[in-house]
């Protein structure tokens, strides 16, 4: 254990995790969108604020209405009219290992009558990988299989993260306006500040960190103290000072995975837990009914089960063959140090660029002025790169990299390429750009900026960099072009720019044509007749020889005008 005289030590956020909490917060949620966002929701026009949030509406009032009667449609139109669908983007799970985007297959549930599962309100993240479209879909009515895949079935093989129900209405701080202040005191802070901060948002200084324990009178220490002794390894003496029953028990595993025994104190130590939050969060779900047992998926082997008996909170490990099903998962924001709280304690994002909400809430002293958010990207500066021995400056304008080689030189350069040469300096950075592949680092972090501009759905940072000069012919490192990234993006503005320099039949790494992604997932119809309608050829197969018309079969029941026009026009493709 890692101390200093009586005090623990503040763990330092790895690199790779100051990375990804740094482009969750400035990518996930851009100022333009929550200032939409807000703007709607105040104007009382929620469906236009979900709208400006990429969150898709699939129930009508109307219908609800006359389902269930006026009474529940009022108090869920006064939900609705509550909802802030940009801070609830914010707040939704992410997925880890470095990338940005949200867990696919997730259910957060807002609100829910515990004698009529009918009347659950309920989100739904992208039913795609992780590199897909990052839209929501707000829900109302029963949570289907469909949503959530733990209702019928057990498969402890899945993803840790994937098909897990986050029961959020015990959470409305995550979502509703009127609770967002809430936000610090389930961090485990209290009405003057929040853990690690000072009342302004600062870090707090380590010298008035606490250096012993703390009992429940002093809560924002007490909150402080368990994760400082967490982070400093001392797991057992975290939870002891939460008041933390733990089995120390472990798992011990079959041959089959690899045998041995799995140690509570380790699967525990691993997970980036707020300890002395779990009692109350716990607590607050049996009470609404969830039950008195949770676990957290830890890895893809066990769990960290949380149970209440006898006044008091244990936890113990088991496998995730035992776990499936059994029990609620406990939503990973009622376990996990808050991500802001983490962003504003380690200097990784400043407050200002916090959602407006959540840098109210943790920053309760400071006054703050402007908007908050995100911001834009920045315009892309010139690049210095190695080039036949000497430093060139190569820059992006008029929609291509301008580089300090005249014509003559690159098409010398193209030809050598041409005949099994290898190029280097910056043709070969010009290449990487529009063929996916390796770029200098610079340049790399540029690429790496518009694309998770793109995968987040920020249409207008993506046009901004092209009318900063950006090459619309980049390609991602699955091959794929502007033109296949269109389902994520507000295709509209969009589509004509870039139909006149890309091509409508490039293909990706799977073999698969702009129009074939839009199909595969789930891209608007409107968007699919735009295409076709621009020229793109609807015979076409990917490297698995998948056409079209079993795409259309698998996955759409919208697309009943290209499925006839296939039929028509290529008799000879079978949908098998």
């Amino acid at each position: 254990m890692t101390m200093i005289g009586t005090r623990a030590a503040p763990r330092a956020l790895r690199p790779d995790e100051a990375s990804r909490l740094r482009r969750i917060r400035r990518y996930a949620v851009p100022r333009w969108m929550i200032e939409r966002a807000t703007e709607r929701r105040l104007a009382g026009d929620w469906r236009g604020a979900c709208a400006a949030a990429n969150v898709d509406v699939a129930f009508d009032l109307a219908d609800v209405a006359g389902e269930h009667g006026r009474e529940v449609a009022d108090a869920l139109e006064d939900d609705l009219r509550h909802l802030a669908p940009d801070l609830l983007r914010w707040h939704a799970p992410r997925v880890g290992r470095g990338r940005t985007t949200l867990v696919p297959d997730q259910v957060l549930v807002l609100s829910a009558d515990p004698d009529d599962p009918r009347r659950t309100l309920h989100v739904t993240t992208p039913r795609q990988l992780v590199h897909g479209p990052q839209r929501l879909t707000l829900r109302f009515g029963v949570i289907s299989a469909d949503d959530w895949l733990y209702l019928n079935t057990d498969l402890p093989y899945l993803s840790v993260w994937h098909n897990v129900l986050h029961q959020w209405d015990t959470a409305r701080h995550l979502w509703d306006v009127r609770h967002a202040d809430e936000l610090r005191e389930r961090c485990g802070g209290d009405g003057t500040r929040a853990p690690f901060l000072e009342p302004d948002g600062t870090p707090r200084p380590s010298g008035l960190l606490p250096s012993a324990a703390y009992g429940r009178d002093d809560p924002v220490a007490h909150a402080e103290w368990a994760v400082l002794l967490h982070e400093a390894g001392d797991v057992l003496g975290a939870f002891a000072a939460a008041g933390i029953a733990v089995d120390e028990t472990g798992v011990e595993l079959e041959e089959y995975l690899g045998g041995g025994v799995v140690e509570t104190a380790g699967v525990l130590a691993r997970l980036p837990l707020a300890p002395a939050r779990l009692a109350d969060e716990v607590r607050r779900l049996a009470e609404r009914g969830h039950g008195d047992a949770y676990w957290i998926p830890a890895n893809q082997h066990v769990g960290v089960v949380l149970r209440r008996a006898g006044g008091g909170l244990g936890v113990e490990l088991a496998s995730r063959d035992d776990l499936a099903g059994a029990m609620p998962v406990l939503p990973d924001a009622a376990w996990r140090m808050a991500p802001d709280v983490e962003a504003l304690r380690h200097g990784v994002v400043p407050a200002e660029e916090l959602h407006p909400l959540v840098r109210d809430a943790l920053a309760p002293a400071r006054a703050f002025t402007g908007p908050g958010g995100p911001p834009g990207p920045d315009r892309p500066g010139p690049v210095r790169i190695r080039c036949r021995g000497e430093w060139h400056e190569v820059a992006f304008r008029d929609g291509a990299l301008r580089m300090p080689h005249d014509e003559g030189e690159r098409r010398r350069e193209q030809a050598l390429l041409a005949l099994g040469g290898a190029v280097g300096g910056c043709e070969a950075a010009d290449r990487g750009w529009r063929e996916g592949g390796r770029l200098p680092k610079a340049l790399d972090a540029q690429r790496r900026e518009l694309l998770a501009r793109v995968q987040h759905g920020d249409t207008p940072a993506v046009l901004a960099l092209l009318d900063a000069g950006v090459d619309p012919r980049v390609r991602d490192a699955r091959g794929r072009t502007l033109l296949h990234a269109l389902p994520m993006l507000d295709w509209e503005p969009l589509l004509p720019r870039l139909l006149p320099v890309l091509d409508l039949e490039a293909r990706d790494g799977c073999g698969r044509t702009p129009l074939h992604v839009v199909v595969f997932e789930e891209g608007p119809p409107e968007l699919v007749r735009a295409l076709v309608d621009a020229g793109a050829r609807i015979d076409v197969q990917d490297e698995d020889e998948i056409s079209l018309l079993r795409v259309i079969g698998w996955r759409r029941s919208d697309l009943g005008f290209l499925e006839k026009r296939i039929r028509d026009e290529h008799p000879e493709i079978d949908d098998w």
